[in-house]
């Protein structure tokens, strides 16, 4: 099969295309939405990947919203301390704001007045964010105007902020409380406090000693409904001529304990296939996969590298066992040959790594590619 030049892939791997390529999610759409425009804060968790943000953007796209509101949506994962927040918070405003014109994007640079000097401009004269981490000398100040900016702007916002858990781990350590204060004192945005990591999100959100104590509601997303992925996954293959058989379907689907963005990948991977047959069947789905594999072994060698040997044992018995409940267990520990030290201390590290996860009492690899990989290559 050869795709016409202009045919685009359905089955988005990252971003937010349209609704049309957004499976289901109607109903959180919906109540996510209603909390917002209601004034209501709310705290997203999920797994990673099981499409938080795809939500989020999907709510952003609703018309009660879209035109409404300014929706700001900020990614701190891989931010390490305050400096690096308030440089990825102002970035976000400015790139929300840029395509609404000198009007809209003028107020927000008069109110930032301790980064304004550093923003350059474009030969149309739009602002760009040159500012470097290293610029932001006062992130207390810089942050103080961002609250200013939210709370005079000329439509009301919505600020998602992603990964919003990461902030536990700053070296500040007054940052939950100072957001807190500054959030509550902000009536002009309502927020999305999403985050992966369940076990950490809830402490920050249910326990009455931390200061985001009760201040939001609480959403959950489950993976999208097997039998509507399905009919959405054919309703898109159908314009090419395709369909998917069923078994087929549910191996991606249980391979890929239901998560969105590896059955978008495989999707996306089977869409531009030279499969021979108009139904896709479970073979076409292995050799997409064994292809995927192949793609990234580059990377996983690379990452494997990195560990000790110890570390790598400890990945290969949590790869081999799929999920484990007790890592500490006389079973597990005989079954692979490990020492209760070894795996403490291999464990601190390969989560706060993310070579592992660790949600709701149990540990797997956080990368299921990498997990199939891994078992496909025993030796590494």
């Amino acid at each position: 099969m050869v795709l016409n030049k202009n045919t685009k892939n359905p089955f988005v791997i990252e971003g937010y295309v349209s609704p049309d390529y957004f499976c289901d999610r109607e109903k959180e759409t919906a109540l996510l939405t209603r909390h917002l425009t209601n004034g209501c804060n709310v705290t997203l968790m999920a797994p990673r990947r099981l499409g938080k943000s795809g939500l989020v953007f999907n709510c952003f796209n609703q018309p009660e919203v879209r035109e409404a509101y300014h929706c700001i949506y900020v990614d701190i994962y891989e931010t390490k301390n305050l400096d690096e927040f308030v440089y990825e918070f102002g970035k976000s405003i400015l790139a929300e704001l840029r395509p609404k014109g000198r009007k809209v994007w003028e107020n927000f640079l008069n109110i930032l007045s301790s980064l304004r000097s550093i923003i350059s401009f474009d030969i149309n004269g739009n602002p760009e964010w040159s500012v470097g981490i290293g610029d932001i000398s006062l992130p207390d100040v810089t942050l103080d105007e961002i609250f200013a900016y939210l709370n005079n702007a000329d439509k009301p916002c919505l600020v998602a902020i992603d990964e919003f858990q990461t902030i536990a781990n700053y070296p500040e350590k007054t940052v939950e409380a100072s957001l807190r204060k500054r959030i509550q004192n902000c009536h002009n945005a309502s927020f999305v406090f999403s985050g992966s990591k369940r076990h950490l999100v809830a402490q920050m959100f249910t326990s009455p000693s931390r200061p985001f104590f009760n201040s939001s509601a609480i959403m959950g997303i489950e993976p999208i409904d097997r039998n509507v992925y399905f009919d959405f996954v054919n309703r898109h293959l159908s314009p090419i001529g395709k369909t998917i058989s069923r078994e087929a379907f549910d191996f991606v689907y249980d391979t890929y304990q239901g998560v969105t963005w590896y059955i978008q990948y495989v999707m996306n991977m089977l869409y531009t296939s030279f499969s021979p047959n108009s139904v896709l069947v479970k073979d076409d789905v292995e050799s997409v996969v064994r292809d995927i594999l192949s793609q990234h072994r580059f990377a996983y060698q690379s990452l494997m590298y990195q560990l000790t040997s110890k570390q790598k044992q400890v990945v290969m018995a949590i790869a081999r066992e799929g999920k484990v409940g007790a890592l500490m267990s006389q079973s597990f520990l005989r079954r692979y040959n490990l020492g209760a030290s070894t795996v403490q201390a291999a464990v601190r590290t390969l989560l706060d790594r993310d070579f592992i996860t660790f949600d709701e009492g149990v540990y797997q690899i956080g990368d299921i590619f990498l997990a199939q990989y891994l078992m496909m290559n025993s030796k590494v």
